[in-house]
């Protein structure tokens, strides 16, 4: 199984997200720091979850992290953006 594939069943099982995107922007950070010529380094996260609301930025990357702690370990993903929203907000 893949990182983006691990990642997506992660945040899928833990947050039951209204929608999920997980992109691997590995091929812009090529021979940067921590990149792997097999790729899947570098991650964007887009989601939106109702576990979300009345949460802060913070405390919604912290969730996220928190559930990708195995995928972020030495070795793993080296970098991770997150856009995390509430049903309903607009984008930021």
């Amino acid at each position: 199984m893949s990182a983006k594939d691990r990642i997506v069943a992660a945040l899928t099982e833990g947050l039951r997200p209204q929608s999920l995107d997980v992109i691997d922007e590995s091929h812009h950070h090529a021979g940067h720091m921590g990149s792997r010529p097999s790729g899947e380094t570098h991650f964007r996260v887009r989601i939106t979850a109702e576990a979300f609301a009345n949460k802060s930025r913070v405390d919604r990357h912290r969730a996220v992290n928190a559930l990708l702690a195995d995928e972020l370990q030495p070795n793993g993903v080296h970098a991770l953006a997150i856009e995390a929203r509430a049903p309903g907000e607009a984008g930021r």
